[in-house]
């Protein structure tokens, strides 16, 4: 641009200089206007910064605290069931009471949840009898007697729901006959947490038997199922709920480090060791009635309110005692 200018005022004043010679008639004067366009100035581009919306965290629901149980007595309630399923022999007048339909079964397991019931093995209970244990605020034994195939369709994916695992009794003979869990099946639920006990060879009345066929029964069914199944059988469970000191001291030989029974207390101690106090819950049991055979309950909102809420009195029976004989 200063070259520019220099060289229109070197020609002005050249022209000007020759305004009287023999140029001053052929050049005319010229005018030139020059226009200076300014360079743009930048503007500078101003990048945003991006603000971060913070992102909320829930608070975590806190896990209920175990505290340590035991050794000699603890509460623990048992809840025994056969068949998850609707009686073909039910009617207007009957309900066979061994038979609990699935959908009240899923009442009772959601009911447990709500209330906060955690479910146990009988290895733990065990462990907490004889040597103490950490054990949840409301803790429940689920079991199940004979092996049905319907606690393995219907009873093990209603559990599984609520966050359950419970105890299967199997009857040793039973394994694979119709409407019995096969051996692939039990293995199943024993992957996830199950407990596997024996309910003998043949699920007869323990105390009529003689003391050889006692002794088949209690002994042999162990070692039978654990071959068949390839899991520990460490628990038995008496048919119909019966036993006495023979078929305990069988047990006992056996190697089972306890035994099923029926009752009506929640206390599990070493006194029953071979004897553990189990409620048979019936099909004919409405929510209600299950409600009232546990020992906490919780919010009455869980519960139907058609009629009022049972008030509960913990009922106690004697615990039977059981001496171990002498080595």
């Amino acid at each position: 641009m200063k070259k520019i200018i220099i060289l229109i005022m070197g020609l002005s004043i050249l022209l000007s200089g020759c305004g009287t010679g023999a140029f001053a008639k052929l050049l005319p004067t010229i005018t030139t206007t020059v226009t200076l366009t300014p360079s743009p100035t930048e503007t500078a581009t101003i990048t945003p910064t991006s603000t971060i919306t913070p992102t909320f965290t829930a608070s975590p629901i806190p896990t209920p605290t175990w505290v340590r149980q035991g050794p000699e007595t603890v509460q623990v309630p048992i809840l025994l069931y056969h068949w998850i399923a609707v009686s073909k022999s039910d009617g207007p007048n009957y309900k066979s009471p061994y038979y609990v339909k699935p959908e009240l079964f899923d009442q009772e397991m959601k009911l447990l949840h709500d209330w906060g019931y955690t479910t146990i093995t009988v290895e733990l209970l065990i462990k907490a009898i004889n040597e103490g244990a950490d054990l949840p605020p409301r803790p429940v034994v689920i079991s199940f007697d004979d092996g049905h195939l319907n606690n393995y369709t219907t009873a093990f994916p209603i559990m599984q729901k609520y966050g359950f695992t419970g105890v299967l009794y199997i009857v040793a003979n039973y394994l694979g006959v119709e409407d019995y869990m096969n051996v692939d099946q039990i293995k199943e639920m024993a992957a996830v947490g199950w407990e596997v006990g024996s309910h003998t060879v043949s699920h007869l009345d323990l105390t009529a038997l003689e003391p050889q066929r006692q002794r088949f029964e209690v002994v042999e069914s162990r070692t039978l199922l654990e071959e068949k199944l390839g899991v520990p059988i460490q628990t038995i469970a008496y048919p119909f709920g019966i036993s006495n000191s023979g078929v305990i001291d069988y047990a006992i030989f056996a190697g089972y480090t306890g035994g099923m029974g029926l009752g009506f207390t929640h206390d599990q101690g070493t006194t029953n060791l071979y004897n553990l106090q189990r409620r048979d819950i019936k099909g004919t049991y409405d929510i209600k009635q299950f409600a009232g055979f546990l020992p906490w309950l919780g919010d009455p909102v869980f519960l139907p309110t058609d009629t009022p809420t049972p008030t509960v009195t913990p009922s106690r029976t004697p615990i039977p005692t059981y001496t171990l004989p002498s080595p």
